[in-house]
């Protein structure tokens, strides 16, 4: 089994030593690095290239959110998920915007952690589900960078706008696929007409838009 490569970007050392230890019991996980602050974090990245980027907010040095943008603006299609206490909905719509794959709280179980991180990897946005709310509330089309050009909602064909209303869910491609009796493939396929129909870049402003302009209910 090939391994997700993951570094750790925190200033609590204790945090980071449970983190490591718990991800050191499963199977298809490896830290390949640790890191105390954001600009120390932004070196390690460029050495090692981990698959995953586990990333605080708020540390010395270089914030999280300086750090995301800088490890983004080298690899875009990193994954990186920004692991935080603050439940600011602007810290969260920032780290949206800067392209972070996810945002999750600190205070969330070990489970949760770990199908995040492994939904990530996968491709899929990942929020602490006490953040939705404040996600459609505070991402708008400005700030989360949709196109200047008009959405195409009537384009959707009926099998993408159920498509659409499954990303509002939250739900990765398996779980679309599942609910739809459809090839992970072919969710595929779905997603990515919806993301050029509507001129938008991610799932998460899928889902913001499909709550925004009630897509969102089967």
């Amino acid at each position: 089994m090939k391994k997700i490569r993951i570094v750790l970007v925190d200033d609590h050392t204790l945090l980071r030593s449970g983190i490591k230890a718990l991800l050191s019991r499963q199977e298809d996980f490896e830290v390949v690095g640790e890191a105390a602050d954001g600009l120390e974090g932004v070196k390690l990245v460029e050495q090692v290239k981990p698959d995953l980027v586990l990333l605080d907010l708020d540390m010395p040095t270089m914030k999280g959110n300086e750090a995301l943008a800088q490890i983004l603006g080298s690899n875009p299609d990193m994954a990186v998920l920004m692991l935080t206490v603050s439940e600011d909905g602007d810290d969260l719509a920032e780290c949206m915007r800067l392209g972070a794959r996810g945002y999750l709280l600190k205070k969330i179980d070990a489970a949760f952690l770990l199908q995040s991180l492994r939904q990530a990897v996968a491709g899929d946005s990942v929020i602490s589900p006490e953040m939705t709310s404040k996600l459609v509330m505070k991402l708008r089309h400005k700030s989360m960078g949709i196109g200047a050009n008009t959405p195409d909602i009537d384009s959707l064909t009926p099998r993408e706008r159920q498509t659409l209303a499954w990303l509002a869910k939250g739900v990765s491609n398996k779980e679309i696929a599942r609910a739809l009796d459809l090839a992970e493939s072919t969710v595929k396929v779905h997603v990515q007409s919806v993301l050029r129909k509507l001129n938008i870049k991610s799932r998460v402003q899928a889902a913001v838009f499909a709550v925004e302009h009630h897509l969102d209910r089967f």
